[in-house]
């Protein structure tokens, strides 16, 4: 039975555990008709061969500004020859599984609750990460292709699709849909195909993506039913006499804009996009060019689960044309994540009316105490996850290491050297760096290198000695580490500066302090710049309140399995120390970051006793 092309030179990884077993044999995943369990029959030549291949792309078509963009076909046009189980083919355009330079999938802007430019005259093309090859094809719209979104966004009034005293029907309704959306995504095989979606666009270990899903499906369930409204509970306070009160609501901004990054496709743009709905905003969404497929599934799931379609647009272009549109469309909030240097380019062009979750430098520190047995174990594992996980590619990533002599004489770095060198291109627990080209990767080695008194620790070289077929775009590093003396950080801002410099790739600082270098290490973490998660890894409650009272990022771990990487959906995950930031994940962060204070006060004119006598002038 021959392999199916899309696993051609690919990693085993690709594949979910139930795949990997028998790639060879080309199986695919079915559901029983038991809830929860999977079979793997096989695909014959037949099922291959039907498979819809490319649609041919149209001549070049120039618009006005003011035409509407080409609606596409019905959503059957695209799936009729897919080989998808009943619980995908009702939504879904594509197969993961098969998506390859000879059978590309297709991606559809949504305008108005329309799938648009089928016929897009400039269509972008993403390559695979693991080979090169362009298997996913999309539409990129140009400055003069703007003016349907523009005037899309601008239909939204300022008071929001709902807020609390118009269309407050819509909260329970959104509620619906949340728990419809987070019923579908327990199904083992909807949760499968974006676990593998995920994969195929940002590889990373089979667990890494599935615990994205696994994230999204408990937000989901927590906001589900009455939780939507419960957001937007108003508070009452007492008036100056009869016939007075005042009560403050959350009130949506109405059209907002959301621009989200490559390393977490589905679960950072689905948490911001539900926070942005259930609060009463109509969004734009633009995703990563990179991973905008997982999204525009995503969003056919949203209808098939009772979503308004024209609640949400889905957008494709270039960041400067995206930036053009919102320049020109004026939302009320832009909400970004991504790298320091857009959100300040961004606050700066939209006046500051943005919610930000920008770069991180994240810190952890090893205190004075040092477990035995499996907490340590456990303590070195964390540390390597909170490094490499995702190949570095997280916000959270943990930056820089301060470690206690204690912990640097228990023999702590030849544990992490032992663990990083496990990890593997064949699993994915190390991967290509899709936003951090090599050239990149090596000047930062090097100038780190360059520093009196550091050393390589581990890596510092291509993946498998540059044996693999990662596209020269895309850096391909392994787990690396340096050490730098912490006198050497401290010694001049040019140093520090080198040291601090966020390098999103799996490659890290390590640096080592004693009790009387505490104080340095306090100032070290002061002069950061940037402030969202920081672990402190110590039962020791002086030693903790020391470093928690000097410091301030905005998600900080503290305990012997603290760690700066994780972002459940049971707690705040945002930066702090500055008034941009944007939170996700909880009720917290959805008011705060969707919604601003509206106070109405009602004063009925109920006469006073005694009747009311016109005072002097005042």
């Amino acid at each position: 039975m021959p392999v199916l092309r899309a696993f051609r030179g690919s990693p085993a990884a690709l594949r979910p555990p139930a795949l990997r077993e028998n790639a060879a044999r080309g199986l695919r995943a079915r559901p029983q008709a038991r809830r929860g369990a999977v079979s793997v029959p096989l695909v014959d030549r037949a099922a291959l061969a039907s498979v819809r291949p490319p649609l041919p792309l149209t001549q070049h078509r120039s618009r006005s500004l003011l035409t509407a963009p080409a609606a596409a076909p019905p959503s059957s046009t695209y799936t009729a020859a897919l080989d998808l189980p009943p619980s995908l083919s009702s939504w879904a355009t594509l197969d993961p599984e098969t998506m390859s330079g000879s059978n590309p999938a297709r991606i559809l802007n949504l305008l108005r609750g329309v799938w648009v430019h089928p016929d897009a005259h400039t269509t972008e093309s993403v390559p695979d990460p693991l080979t090169g090859e362009p298997f996913v094809l999309m539409p990129h719209i140009e400055e003069n292709e703007l003016g349907p979104y523009i005037a899309s966004m601008n239909s939204c009034p300022k008071h929001g699709l709902h807020n609390p005293l118009g269309q407050p029907q819509r909260y329970l309704m959104l509620g619906e849909v949340s728990q419809k959306l987070a019923q579908r995504l327990s199904d083992p095989v909807i949760a499968n195909f974006f676990a593998r979606l995920i994969q195929r666009v940002c590889p990373k270990s089979y667990a890494q993506a599935m615990a994205e899903v696994a994230v999204t499906r408990a937000f989901l369930y927590n906001f589900s039913g009455d939780q939507v409204r419960f957001l937007a509970q108003s508070f009452g306070t007492p008036g100056d006499h009869p016939g007075q009160t005042t009560q403050g609501y959350r009130w949506p901004y109405g059209p907002v804009a959301i621009i989200s990054p490559f390393n977490f496709p589905l679960e950072i743009p689905v948490l911001q996009l539900m926070g942005a709905l259930y609060m009463g905003n109509r969004p734009t969404l633009k995703p990563c060019h990179r991973v905008s497929v997982v999204m525009e599934q995503y969003i056919r799931l949203m209808h098939d689960c009772g979503l308004p379609r024209t609640d949400v647009d889905l957008i494709s272009t270039s960041g400067s044309v995206m930036e053009t549109f919102l320049v020109t469309a004026r939302p009320r909030m832009t909400q970004f994540t991504g790298s320091t240097r857009i959100a300040e380019r961004l606050t700066k062009a939209l006046d500051g009316k943005v919610k930000i979750e920008g770069g991180g430098f994240d810190w952890k520190v090893l205190g004075p105490d040092v477990p035995q047995g499996s907490l340590y174990d456990l303590v070195a594992y964390q540390c390597d996850q909170d490094a490499y996980a995702c190949s570095g590619q997280k916000c959270s990533a943990m930056s820089i290491l301060f470690m206690h002599d204690n912990w640097a004489q228990s023999g702590l770095l030849k544990k992490l050297h032992d663990m990083a060198s496990t990890r593997s291109l064949k699993d994915l627990t190390v991967g290509p760096t899709l936003s951090v080209p090599p050239i990149e990767i090596k000047a930062h080695l090097q100038s780190l290198l360059s520093l009196p008194g550091s050393r390589l620790l581990w890596g510092g070289e291509e993946l498998n000695k540059g044996n693999h077929t990662i596209p020269e775009c895309y850096g391909a590093m392994s787990p690396t580490a340096v050490f730098v003396p912490l006198e050497t950080i401290m010694a001049s801002p040019e140093a520090y500066e080198k040291v601090s410099k966020e390098c999103f790739a799996p490659i890290y600082v390590v640096t080592q302090f004693g009790d009387n270098e505490i104080p340095i290490v306090l100032d070290a973490l002061e002069r950061m710049d940037e402030h969202l998660t920081a672990g402190v890894v110590s039962n020791d409650a002086q030693f903790q309140h020391k470093v928690l009272s000097n410091s301030l990022n905005g998600t900080t771990y503290v305990g012997m399995r603290a760690r700066t990487t994780g972002a459940p959906q049971n707690h705040w995950f945002g930066p702090a120390g500055d008034p941009r930031s944007a939170g996700i994940g909880t009720a917290e962060a959805i008011r705060y970051t969707w919604s601003g204070h509206r106070e109405i006060i009602t004063d009925v004119g109920v006469e006073p006793l005694g009747g009311f006598k016109i005072p002097p002038q005042s």
